[in-house]
């Protein structure tokens, strides 16, 4: 399933609305029954109102009746000469680790990948302890 959600982020980078940063993010996030929910960063001029991928996909899941999770995919890279290149990980920011903790457990399982192959696993409690919520 992690090759599976890490394919799906990857997709998701080339819906990325991201013109003034050249940052394009995708994200996966798999429900506990098993369904896949994607998101990407959308920006806007006064950035303020940008939305990254990873909140895009919770949004989208909990908007469709879905609060229980097991774990979120995200890729993320710079477009270059129109294409993006995924050459480091891309850890969510702290609003959208926040907004995890909100609706998951504390083994809930981020996955940061280059490539289906290159990859890491976190839990939400490694990448944001002393939380609110957990």
């Amino acid at each position: 399933m992690t090759e599976k959600l890490i394919e799906a982020a990857i997709k998701m980078t080339e819906y990325s609305y991201s013109p003034y940063s050249n940052f394009c993010v995708g994200a996966a996030l798999l429900t506990k029954d098993g369904k896949i929910f994607t998101g990407c960063n959308v920006e806007n001029a006064a950035y303020g109102p940008s939305n990254c991928a990873e909140r895009t996909a919770f949004f989208k899941a909990v908007s469709e009746g879905y609060k229980s999770f097991d774990a979120i995919a995200i890729v993320g890279g710079p477009k270059e000469n129109g294409s993006i290149t995924i050459k480091d990980y891309c850890p969510p920011c702290g609003v959208c680790r926040q907004v995890m903790s909100e609706f998951c457990d504390k083994d809930f399982k981020i996955i940061l990948a280059k490539s289906t192959k290159d990859y890491k696993i976190f839990t939400l409690d490694e990448l944001l302890p002393m939380s609110f919520n957990l």
